[in-house]
């Protein structure tokens, strides 16, 4: 997966027009191709499909991309790139509730701006996650084992709950990601058509009160206000 990411960074970025023209056009084709995925997987979706979603020439995917494989792991890649980033603020120094905090509000930011991204990882995951299988068991596994290396010293300190690290971060997810993967589900039982970012906001909150108690940490006023 590290292959795919940097496939997203091999043109120099000077700042000019063709570095502008060239990130717009990456991230209308992601965007694109993340959708065209998690509607038709990986099997049903076409580059001319992607293509026309993205509103730009085929070539276009071809000169980014070669294949409908290669895109699809940089869809995953990026998607990969765009949860783990935030683990940053998971640091021996740093506060718990606030760290945690920082992490579940990104995560359910993630879920409300970039669903269909969402999707394509779980599709991946349920067909037994043949593009990603390498990854998991590898990079995320040593960063899983650093960050919950993190948390039993936090839990040594005094500073947080017992819980199982591990665990922890499973319910995180689980509960961050239910909004993008499940959103059909919650906007039925609501009763809308759409959640709006007031919806989010209050969901946010709602998770990051539960994740905080379950950690034996107390929310602030302003946790959830993503």
């Amino acid at each position: 997966m590290g292959e795919a990411v940097r496939k997203l960074h091999l043109v120099p970025d000077d700042g000019g027009n063709a570095g502008r023209v060239r990130r717009a056009n990456l991230a209308q084709i992601l965007k694109a191709a993340e959708q065209v995925f998690a509607e038709t997987g990986f099997n049903g979706a076409t580059m001319a499909q992607i293509a026309e979603t993205a509103a730009l020439p085929k070539a276009n995917l071809h000169y980014y991309f070669g294949t409908k494989e290669e895109l699809y792991r940089a869809v995953l890649a990026n998607t990969l790139e765009m949860w783990l980033a935030p683990l940053a603020a998971i640091r021996p120094d740093a506060d718990p509730a606030q760290a945690i905090t920082e992490y579940v509000v990104a995560k359910m930011e993630a879920a409300r701006l970039r669903p269909w991204a969402s999707k394509v990882f779980a599709n991946e995951i349920l067909h037994g996650a043949q593009q990603i299988e390498t990854f998991l068991s590898n990079d995320l596994k040593t960063l899983v084992e650093e960050k919950a290396a993190v948390l039993e010293g936090w839990i040594g300190q005094g500073r947080m709950g017992p819980v199982d690290p591990k665990a922890f971060f499973f319910m995180i997810w689980s509960m961050t990601q239910h909004y993008a993967d499940f959103d059909v589900q919650i906007r039925l039982l609501l009763g809308k058509r759409q959640l709006t970012r007031g919806d989010f906001a209050h969901f946010t909150d709602c998770v990051t009160r539960a994740v905080l108690l379950a950690a034996g940490l107390q929310p602030s006023s302003t946790d959830g206000g993503g």
